[in-house]
């Protein structure tokens, strides 16, 4: 692929760099270094002058010295000259902040959207945004990929007669509906109120789960904590057994050793979208890479084909 320039920022190297193996291209290097007074300074070491732009960086922990890297990285490029810069962002964290539920808070997906916007960037690749609205933040074009294909190709592995989709809130109910359909198995979802970043509380759950192996599926584990409460109900119903699949594996603190301790549990999945520390291994966790679908995305982006077509 002529034309093209792929960095990245320290947020997920080894993403970035099967990335473009599967392009052909190679990653140009990227300087980052920090002054005396804690500013850091970005410096692409690479030809961006006319050249279609990609930038690899999901917004992962540390978020806010990533989203800064990134910014500093459009800004580079920008005055690099070059020809149309896309942001890559196989981990969107802000698009969490989407709604105003209480007073005097701020909507951080929508102030990131703008600051991405004004530091650069033409277009952006997204995976698996938590919420459809956080598309709209965006008054630039932006192609929204999810996983389900992925995770869909793993669990057709397994013998699924008796299985049922289970998504932890209504909210997330319609991805867990395609993705039961991609399985050709049947949906539930819990009901589930949140009152705190920590603190969950799932009433019931909606739907046939009764002696079932239960796949439950959501965009994003971190604690854990909507997981464990939807544990605790699917075990009052007496399930079979539980697998859980996710699409950003954050799992914060030690949140994947204690669902891995939980005997119900069979299998924990997720994809590469974040790092995940080799110290939070275990022999339940199963990490699928998005790399080469990300790299299809960028392909047909930079060559004008459809990207829509992916999902056909």
């Amino acid at each position: 692929m002529r034309d093209i320039a792929v960095f990245t920022g320290s947020a997920h190297p080894e993403l970035a760099a099967e990335i473009c193996e599967h392009l052909g291209v190679p990653l140009n290097p990227t300087r980052i270094s920090r002054f005396a007074n804690d500013c850091i300074e970005v410096q692409l070491q690479g030809n961006c002058r006319e050249r279609d732009v990609f930038l690899i960086q999901p917004l992962s922990p540390p978020t806010q010295e990533h989203l800064a890297e990134l910014l500093f990285m459009l800004d580079a490029a920008r005055g690099a000259s070059a020809g149309r810069i896309t942001v890559v962002l196989p981990h969107y964290a802000y698009a969490r902040s989407d709604k105003k539920d209480a007073p005097r808070i701020s909507i951080g997906g929508r102030l990131v959207a703008d600051l991405l916007t004004t530091a650069g960037a033409d277009r952006v690749l997204a995976m698996t945004l938590h919420s459809p609205q956080v598309h709209g933040f965006f008054n630039i074009p932006v192609d929204h990929l999810h996983a389900l294909r992925e995770l869909a190709n793993h669990f057709r592995r397994y013998n699924l007669e008796n299985a049922v989709v289970v998504s932890p809130d209504l909210g997330n109910a319609k991805e867990a509906a395609a993705f039961a359909r991609m399985l050709g198995i049947e949906v539930a979802a819990g009901a589930k109120q949140r009152f705190a970043d920590d603190k969950v509380v799932i009433s019931s759950v909606i739907g046939e789960v009764a002696d079932r192996d239960v796949i439950v599926l959501d965009d994003e584990i971190a604690k854990g904590s909507t997981v464990f409460e939807l544990l605790a109900r699917l075990r009052e119903r007496n399930v079979r057994s539980v697998r859980v699949a996710c699409t950003h594996g954050l799992f914060t603190g030690d949140a994947v050793q204690r669902l891995s301790a939980e005997k119900e549990i069979e299998e924990i999945v997720c994809t590469n979208t974040v790092p995940i520390p080799v110290a939070n291994h275990t022999d339940k966790l199963t990490i699928l890479s998005v790399a080469p679908a990300l790299a299809e995305a960028m392909r047909r982006i930079h060559n004008g084909e459809s990207v829509s077509a992916l999902f056909g």
